[in-house]
């Protein structure tokens, strides 16, 4: 690279990292930042440098291989496990359970989204950290679709409401589906469909209702659903079908 110019050609390195598995673009940047990515030798200080390819990239002065094909795996997440790869608090993380789940060459993997610790259900990993932005970007559009076992008293009209949006403690909820399964009792079952996937959104709609949430599992995310995948079980997604909606997706988003 010339000094003080950056090529005009290629993707952006964040771009490139990402697709490669390093990290998600936004960790890319803030690893660019703190001055741990370098090409050929020299340091960056701007995630705005293109690049064909990652020839000469190091990250923490370890050099970058190339991309690897995208590989996406559906994880049946058991309640009591953390979406992080460590925990200050030593509460147990999904990463244990996938070293037994995955295939010995999944190589690094990245959740799509979170859920939480006391949440299951549907947990989809992937090696590529562009996809995993596009699916998690609310702007994508890509559902997600819960049910919550919740205690309480409800009406579908009052569930129907949520289809317009709703606004708790300042924090504005967009659309989301919901349906009030067949049943008797305080405790019911409750489907809810969003693509917003805000931190507890799901708990926090609910308990703004008035109900107690007692249980909740996510069933699908985007085209992909948990199915009869059995709880603490991963299964691979086929490569030909996760490229066809990879392109399609950072199509639309472009």
């Amino acid at each position: 690279m010339a000094e003080n110019r950056l090529p005009e050609d290629g993707d952006r390195i964040a771009k490139l990292l990402a697709r490669a598995g390093v990290a998600s673009r936004r960790e890319v940047e803030r690893m660019i930042a703190d001055g741990r990515v370098a090409v050929d030798g020299k340091v960056l200080d701007t995630p705005a440098v293109k690049l064909a390819n990652l020839n000469g990239v190091t990250v923490d002065g370890k050099p970058v291989g190339k991309a690897e094909a995208t590989r996406l795996f559906a994880f049946h997440k058991p309640a009591g496990l953390l979406t992080a790869e460590r925990d200050p608090q030593g509460r147990p993380t999904i990463y244990a359970a996938l070293r037994n789940a995955l295939p010995k060459e999944a190589g690094r993997v990245m959740p799509v989204g979170r859920l939480d610790f006391n949440t299951e259900g549907l947990l989809l990993l992937t090696n590529d950290g562009e996809l995993k932005r596009a699916m998690e970007l609310p702007s994508s559009g890509v559902p997600r679709t819960y049910r919550a076992r919740a205690f309480g008293d409800v009406t579908q009209a009052q569930l129907d409401e949520l289809v317009e949006g709703i606004e708790i403690d300042g924090i504005r909820y967009g659309r989301i589906e919901a349906d009030l399964e067949r049943g008797s009792g305080k405790n019911r079952w409750i489907e809810m469909k969003l693509t917003e996937g805000k931190n507890r959104e799901v708990r926090r709609v609910l308990e703004h209702l008035g109900l107690q949430v007692n249980r909740l599992m996510r069933t699908a995310y985007g085209p992909y659903e948990l199915a009869d995948l059995p709880r603490g079980q991963a299964v691979e997604i086929r490569q030909v079908d996760v490229e066809r909606f990879r392109k399609g997706l950072l199509r639309g988003i472009k």
